[in-house]
């Protein structure tokens, strides 16, 4: 049994469909229930309405879907936003970067993780992005909140990593969803390597890819017991080098934001 969050359309739907082609019943999950109605019934799956900031309906919802269809093995906190903006980036907007890229995996952390260790496991996949490692040069907020949801996922893998709960943080680039076209020409390159960066006209840095690739990747991370999802494997070589030279990095980051801003 597997529970997908956003699962109404790009990623989270790519993973629930990748989730029942493995063998698993599928729960998918989103504010827009018919969008979510519409990928569960491509391999009969269910539907559920879920607005993921609100804790009582995500307990509510892993209640029910326990006592309805069984007990629930995988569950992907996927549901994200972008609100574009700098340092005034109103306080509204910040609440909800944070209340859905961080506090909704908690909220169905703090539901499961009881019930998991007392089974003895569980799989907890929290889609953050290269951002969470990197940063992302449109949105303060979303580069803030997405490290913030790879440190929870940090947290949750270390302290119940040997209690049988897998953890892994999902850290792509572009990806062509709903998303990265709201976006003004999508997320920026926030795994730029930060000396041969590209011209703003390219943000997609490493390429965009398709949601059922990142599905893909995610499932192999899975597979081979890997924390880290990074479906742009560039992504890797460009946080040894933030950690490495982190003066060095600033520096050709605040070149890129020189170039992207004219």
């Amino acid at each position: 049994m597997a529970v997908v969050t956003g699962g109404a359309s790009g990623i989270g739907a790519a993973l629930a469909r990748r989730l029942a082609a493995d063998g698993a019943f599928v729960v998918v999950t989103d504010l827009d229930a018919a969008g979510a109605g519409e990928v569960a019934a491509d391999f009969g799956g269910q539907a559920r309405f879920l607005d993921v900031r609100d804790a009582d309906a995500t307990h509510r919802l892993i209640e029910d879907t326990e006592a309805t269809l069984g007990p629930v093995e995988i569950y992907c906190s996927n549901a994200g936003l972008l609100v574009p903006g700098g340092i005034d980036t109103a306080a509204a907007g910040w609440q909800q970067s944070w209340e859905v890229h961080v506090m909704a995996h908690v909220h169905a952390a703090r539901v499961l993780l009881p019930r998991w260790t007392e089974r003895g496991g569980g799989t907890f996949v929290v889609t953050a992005s290269a951002a969470g490692l990197l940063t992302q040069l449109d949105s303060v907020s979303y580069a803030v909140t997405k490290h913030a949801a790879v440190a929870v996922a940090e947290w949750l893998a270390i302290s119940y990593g040997d209690r049988g709960v897998q953890v892994a943080a999902l850290c792509p680039q572009a990806v062509r969803t709903p998303l990265l076209e709201d976006s003004s020409g999508g997320p920026t390159p926030a795994a730029s390597p930060g000396d041969d960066v590209v011209p703003p006209s390219a943000a997609a840095t490493d390429g965009v890819l398709e949601p059922d690739a990142v599905a893909d990747a995610t499932a192999e991370a899975l597979r081979e017991g890997r924390f880290l999802v990074l479906p742009h494997p560039a992504v890797a070589t460009y946080a040894r080098r933030r950690a490495d030279d982190p003066d060095r990095w600033l520096a050709g980051m605040r070149r890129l934001a020189r170039r992207m801003s004219g």
